[in-house]
């Protein structure tokens, strides 16, 4: 089954954007285009049930109908739907290659601001899903920028998101920099047999050098095209994607999502 790239609509500048890169990628991938919309009455307008539905349908086509000129060959199809708008993204994103949402930005890369909406899909969908900024450019794509991804522990932990990155930077013929970030371990969490890997590698530096190594190594053999550049560093994950980050034309991270007594949350870095 072909998945397709999956836009959540919901009229604003931010979520357009999102439709927008959703419309390159999918064109860029061969993949068809999904466009889903949350929709419901509202009760305080001066018309009835239906024409709030037409005035809808009629916004949502007219912006899929610009995509369809710039992108000719896109096969684009809209939907609808009175559910919840979170079981709605979950529900059309669960067939999905990709979620596609809009997210307010705050600087270069770091400070998303994501709404209960946006936060939910993510903690709660397996699928990879794709934040885009209002403003976001198709230039950006073009102009040499890297695509950067983050990996940590050990291949197994890292291999979903390294996928995704080498797959996107061989779609997009970018240069892949893969992250890792490392701090020093406190001294209970040292054993014999972690000293032993430790002194075998030759410290804690070569240590990390070899683990992502370890973790690109099947996925450089199976994307032998994509360029790839290592980067280890010691520090804070999240300021470590942040500082190679600043001009990549995409950041890909792992999340761990977790439920809790207020709903479900990601980890920190993601």
């Amino acid at each position: 089954m072909t998945r397709p790239i999956t836009a959540g609509v919901d009229g604003t500048e931010e979520s357009l954007a999102a439709l927008d890169w959703a419309a390159r990628e999918a064109v860029r991938r061969g993949l068809p285009l999904r466009v889903v919309h949350a929709w419901e009455e509202i009760g305080e307008l001066p018309a009835d049930r239906d024409t709030q539905r037409a005035w809808v349908e009629e916004g949502i086509g007219r912006a899929v109908g610009s995509l369809a000129e710039r992108h000719p060959g896109l096969d684009a199809t809209v939907e609808l739907t009175e559910d919840d708008a979170v079981d709605a993204l979950l529900a059309a994103g669960a067939d999905a290659e990709a979620l596609v949402l809009g997210t307010r930005g705050h600087g270069a890369v770091v400070g998303f601001l994501l709404g209960s909406v946006g936060l939910r899909v993510v903690a709660e969908t397996a699928r990879p899903v794709i934040l885009v900024r209002a403003g976001d450019r198709p230039e950006a794509e073009s102009a040499g920028r890297e695509i950067v991804v983050g990996q940590h522990g050990t291949p197994e932990d890292s291999a979903a998101a390294l996928r995704f990155a080498f797959e996107t930077a061989a779609a997009r013929g970018a240069t892949l920099r893969a992250v890792r970030a490392w701090t020093l371990p406190p001294v209970f969490a040292y054993s014999p047999g972690s000293l032993k890997l430790l002194d075998e590698a030759g410290g804690l530096e070569p240590y990390e050098k070899r683990a992502l190594a370890d973790a690109l190594r099947p996925w450089r053999e199976r994307f032998p095209g994509v360029s790839v550049a290592e980067h280890v560093e010691m520090g804070s994950a999240g300021q470590v994607l942040v500082s190679q980050a600043t001009r990549a034309q995409l950041l890909v991270v792992g999340r761990r999502a977790r439920r809790t007594a207020v709903g479900a949350r990601v980890g920190s870095v993601a």
